[in-house]
C-alpha cells in the first residue's frame, strides 16, 4: 500500500472505548496517510460508555499512540471537542487547552489552501436534540448501539451467504422520515450558522453520515465515522476536499472484528 499525503486531513466519531470502533482500520489510515494538519473533530473518546463500563483493547491504544507519533512528527493536530468528550468544555471556556502538542478547542476556523475560511465543529451544538433534550440523546445513544449489535449478527449470517456488508442505520437513516428530517435540520442550522459568519463552508461529524455538498450556498462536509463508514475527509495541496472510504481500499490484510476482543473490562 502506497504511502500519502495531504494538506489536511479530518476525522472524528471513533468512539474509542467502545466495541464497535474500527481501531485497525483507523490505525492503517494513519499508517498510510499523512498530512501538515489533523483535525480530531469530536467523539474520539465516548466518554458516555466509559464512564459506564471500561472497555480498552490494545488497538485503542495503538490509535492514541499513532496520533502521538504524528504529533511528535510535527504535524500540527488540533482536538475540537464532541457531546460524548464533553467533560472537557467546561474547562474550554477559561483556559486554551494543550494535551502535549495536541491543541484542544471548542470549534475551530480553517483557513483552506483557496483562502476560503470554513467552519470546524463537531456539530452537536447545532442538534436541537442533544442541545435542548440531552436526556434523548442519552436515549437515542443506547437505540443506536442496539442497533449496532443487531446488524453486527446480522451480516455475520451475510458474510457466511457471500453477500456484502449492510448498514442497518444507514438504512433507518435515509429511509425513516423523522431521521431524514433531523439531518436536513441539522445541516440548514450549519448552513445558517456559517452564513451569517461569512464562512464558506463547515467541516463537521456528529451524525456519522460522510457527505460533501452544498446547502443554502454553504459548502457543507461531514468526515463521517469509525464505526461503520470508516471515512475521512481530506483535504489536497490544490484545495480540493475529498472523502476517503478506508474499507473499500486493499489493505495489508483482512481486518476482522469479534465482539470478544482481548479488551479490559472491569
Amino acid at each position: 500500500m502506497q504511502h500519502k499525503k495531504y494538506r489536511t486531513i479530518f476525522i472524528s466519531d471513533v468512539h474509542l472505548g467502545t466495541k464497535h470502533c474500527k481501531a485497525d482500520y483507523l490505525c492503517e489510515f494513519l499508517k498510510y496517510n499523512h498530512c501538515e494538519r489533523l483535525y480530531l473533530i469530536g467523539d474520539i473518546i465516548d466518554g458516555w460508555k466509559l464512564h459506564k463500563r471500561i472497555y480498552w483493547p490494545q488497538s485503542h491504544s495503538n490509535v492514541i499512540r499513532r496520533v502521538l507519533t504524528k504529533a511528535k512528527r510535527k504535524t500540527r493536530i488540533y482536538y475540537i471537542i464532541g457531546n460524548h468528550d464533553e467533560v472537557l468544555r467546561k474547562w474550554i471556556s477559561n483556559y486554551q487547552l494543550k494535551f502535549g502538542k495536541i491543541r484542544i478547542r471548542n470549534e475551530y476556523v480553517h483557513e483552506g489552501a483557496d483562502g476560503k475560511k470554513y467552519l470546524i465543529t463537531h456539530g452537536d451544538q447545532f442538534d436541537g436534540v442533544t442541545r435542548l433534550a440531552p436526556w434523548i440523546a442519552w436515549t437515542g445513544d443506547h437505540a443506536y448501539h442496539v442497533v449496532l449489535n443487531i446488524n453486527t449478527w446480522y451480516n455475520r449470517i451475510r458474510k457466511w451467504m457471500g453477500l456484502k456488508y449492510w448498514s442497518m442505520s444507514k438504512f433507518l437513516k435515509h429511509n425513516v422520515k423523522k431521521a431524514v428530517d433531523f439531518v436536513f435540520e441539522f445541516e440548514k442550522n450549519l448552513a445558517k450558522y456559517c452564513k451569517s459568519k461569512g464562512y464558506a463552508g463547515v467541516i463537521c461529524g456528529h451524525i456519522h453520515t460522510p457527505e460533501i455538498k452544498q446547502v443554502e450556498g454553504i459548502t457543507y462536509m461531514n468526515d463521517g465515522d469509525w464505526v461503520e463508514s470508516c471515512t475521512a475527509l481530506v483535504e489536497h495541496h490544490d484545495g480540493r476536499f475529498e472523502l476517503v472510504y478506508w474499507k473499500d481500499v486493499d489493505h495489508d490484510s483482512e481486518i476482522t472484528y469479534n465482539d470478544n476482543d482481548d479488551a479490559q473490562r472491569t
